[in-house]
């Protein structure tokens, strides 16, 4: 089966490695079923914008369902998926990344949270029966969002914060404005005559959101980027998830928890499958540093609403550093 065309190596971005990026071992481990985790999950934002997460409480019932529906989508024949695309923003996309000439070795579907959306926009392709993708995605998305939820009020906690929901709610509200993506990277063999270089399958960028929670099959990949710019591999699990620290999250703990950039290379032999839920605000939600989290220091942001960063971020490359525009001028 043809996932997707031969990459064309002109149109893609290549990393030179002289060696390969060993697997990093110090990626905290946040255990959720035990409470004194928010100190651990405190230190490991403020560290390294991100953490794994175990004794999580998502049924692998709910993760196997969705990876294979997810698997079986991506295998359809290009003509068959491109009827759910191009996103705009939602739907299935493939190479290019955003509106801004961003490309990867990547193919992917990018929804919203609407289930009726959903339902319509994929009856061309599930045929008689987008009842099934859609309520693995309900089931999967909705665990997850608890998940994540409670992930944000043990970090409420452990900064000492007496509204131990003022980050969860925004993501409980009706109105809130997250996102979910299934990506597939097809095995590229091509690399593997680049001479020690890498492909990139998903470009360098950080989340504009809150929070992103990720799970991926047991083929590796993820990078992430270090205080010092340097990049280390992340050792995938298929039974855990990874949580990233987001833009707006940064901005909310005025800098204190870091919104942690990361990227994805191409894999030469195996087939990689991840699902994300991007935990957003409600569009309107006026976003800056909590008051409480300030004692006495200077905002490092000025305020903006979700929709400006939003807008600002889709109008933004990949790796464009999106919050400069947003940070307060130190006076000279």
């Amino acid at each position: 089966m043809v996932f997707m065309s031969k990459p064309a190596p002109e149109q893609f971005s290549f990393i030179r490695n002289s060696k390969p990026t060993p697997f990093f071992s110090g990626i905290p481990l946040i255990d959720l079923s035990k409470p004194d985790s928010m100190h651990q999950l405190v230190k490991a934002c403020e560290e390294f914008g991100f953490f794994k997460v175990i004794n999580h409480g998502v049924p692998m019932e709910f993760i196997s369902k969705l990876e294979s529906e997810a698997v079986d989508f991506f295998s359809l024949p290009l003509s068959e998926k491109e009827k759910v695309g191009p996103p705009s923003p939602f739907g299935y996309g493939n190479k290019s990344i955003g509106q801004n000439g961003d490309v990867g070795w990547v193919e992917y579907l990018l929804l919203n949270t609407d289930q009726e959306s959903i339902s319509q926009r994929f009856s061309s392709v599930f045929g008689d029966n987008p009842e099934k993708f859609r309520c693995a995605l309900n089931d999967y998305v909705s665990a997850v969002k608890r998940m994540a939820c409670e992930i944000l009020e043990m970090m409420a906690d452990g900064l000492k914060l007496q509204q131990r929901n003022v980050f969860s709610k925004l993501l409980m509200d009706e109105q809130s404005d997250s996102v979910f993506r299934l990506n597939h990277y097809p095995p590229c063999p091509e690399i593997e005559s680049l001479n020690g270089q890498n492909m990139i399958g998903f470009g360098e960028h950080t989340d504009p959101q809150i929070i992103s929670v990720l799970r991926s099959n047991n083929t590796s990949g993820l990078q992430i980027s270090l205080g010092d710019g340097s990049w280390i591999s992340v050792p995938p699990d298929q039974n855990s998830f990874f949580v990233n620290v987001g833009d707006s999250l940064q901005v909310m703990t005025n800098g204190r928890f870091k919104s942690v950039r990361h990227r994805v290379l191409t894999n030469s032999m195996k087939a990689r499958v991840s699902m994300i839920y991007f935990g957003g605000p409600p569009l309107s939600e006026k976003i800056a540093p909590l008051p409480s989290l300030m004692k006495g220091k200077e905002s490092l942001y000025k305020e903006f609403t979700w929709f400006e960063y939003k807008r600002s971020a889709y109008n933004s490359r990949l790796a464009d550093n999106r919050l400069v525009l947003f940070e307060r001028i130190a006076a000279s």
